[in-house]
């Protein structure tokens, strides 16, 4: 499965390695078939960047997913920072059940997306209004493709683990902890969105039993 928003780019590289390998076989250029041999390759990364794997999130109200795939690279300040490599998949996905009760985009630079001061760079925040308090979930683009395309609106109904969008390349997430939570990761683990959990509400052990 590819993801949403994903099949304009893969469709316009396609038809251009297409139409350059047309015109390579026809004029017998070398360079026109090595142009197409690059554009060809391009369009390959390009449909396995943009995989959206099938998901199975945990039924649990007293859990907080990750909403990235990749590395914690942060868990200050009652928040969890999830770097995505390029080579990660780049579809986010909601860390807990709730409403969205707001969603603000803001322009800014292009450091990257592993950098602390990355935190001025073109990002969208996301506020899910839950049963234990809002939680926010800031994507974060990087250097390369700056562009985060949301899924949701104000006012929609989220589950854990749904889609709420992706951020084109190499890019990062930010996940706040609710209070009455604690942090179940560390910095350095991998993560899955949807799949990962990366806090529980304290005591649920005990409240389980």
């Amino acid at each position: 499965m590819l993801a949403k928003d994903s099949t304009s780019w893969i469709a316009f590289v396609g038809f251009f390695a297409l139409a350059v390998a047309i015109v390579s076989f026809l004029t017998g250029l070398p360079s026109l078939r090595y142009l197409s041999y690059v554009a060809f390759a391009i369009f390959i990364f390009l449909i396995w960047f943009f995989r959206d794997p099938e998901r199975t999130t945990k039924i649990c109200d007293h859990c907080l997913f990750s909403a990235a795939d990749g590395k914690v690279i942060d868990i200050s300040n009652g928040r969890v920072c999830v770097f995505m490599n390029v080579h990660n998949v780049h579809v986010n996905r909601a860390p807990i059940s709730g409403t969205i009760r707001s969603i603000e985009h803001k322009k800014g630079g292009h450091i990257p997306a592993f950098n602390k001061d990355s935190e001025r760079n073109e990002r969208t925040i996301t506020v899910i209004g839950s049963s234990h308090g809002d939680v926010v979930v800031t994507q974060i683009a990087g250097v390369l493709v700056r562009r985060i395309v949301s899924y949701l609106h104000e006012g929609d109904e989220v589950f854990s683990g749904q889609k709420i969008g992706m951020i084109k390349f190499g890019s990062r997430v930010d996940v706040t902890v609710p209070s009455n939570f604690e942090i179940v990761c560390k910095v350095g683990d991998r993560v899955y969105a949807g799949e990962t959990i990366i806090a529980k509400e304290k005591g649920f052990r005990r409240k389980s039993k």
